[in-house]
């Protein structure tokens, strides 16, 4: 009986067509033949035969790269396009930057105005207690240093204290 490998990988698998080419292939190959030929038959008589058979030869060259160059499932003209986008579309130096949503005004659409967004919560609640998470504080509550050092040295050993507790580990935080 016969057996026939199979690749694990049928996304690289491509349908041929003729002489075991895909349509790609023999697109550019007919275009590398449709410039190639005419090239050395009109040169051939004023350059010399082996000089435009080279010429014919370089002229192909392109045609026949774009049909059977590919570099990581990507043909040539996606590299070439991603050459060009990384050297001359997008900047050299690429620095991190990000944007501070809380510290840009929030701008509400009402009635076709730009209104800036009011204070306080819409629906009247008071606003959160400190200390309680950022919840329903305004940007100032936020930014304060409302803790001293007193009480973050007792908030970290707290929270440490909690840590170990819920690894099953010490039940003393470490000091320093």
């Amino acid at each position: 009986m016969a057996y026939v490998s199979v690749p694990k990988d049928l996304t690289k698998v491509k349908n041929k067509l003729a002489f075991n080419l895909t349509r790609r292939q023999i697109i550019c190959f007919g275009i590398a033949g449709i410039i190639g030929i005419p090239f050395y038959i009109l040169t051939r008589d004023v350059i010399g035969n082996s000089s435009a058979m080279m010429g014919m030869v370089l002229v192909m060259i392109p045609a026949f790269l774009f049909a059977m160059y590919e570099k990581d499932g990507m043909p040539l003209e996606k590299v070439l396009m991603n050459m060009y986008t990384v050297k001359y579309k997008r900047p050299q130096i690429r620095t991190y930057e990000t944007e501070n949503l809380y510290e840009r005004p929030q701008v509400l659409q009402a009635s076709g105005k730009n209104r800036k967004k009011k204070k306080g919560s819409p629906s009247g609640k008071p606003a959160a207690i400190p200390g309680s998470g950022n919840y329903g504080k305004s940007l100032e509550d936020r930014n304060r240093n409302t803790w001293g050092e007193a009480d973050l040295s007792r908030r970290n050993a707290d929270a440490a204290l909690h840590a170990s507790s819920q690894r099953g580990g010490r039940t003393r935080a470490r000091q320093g």
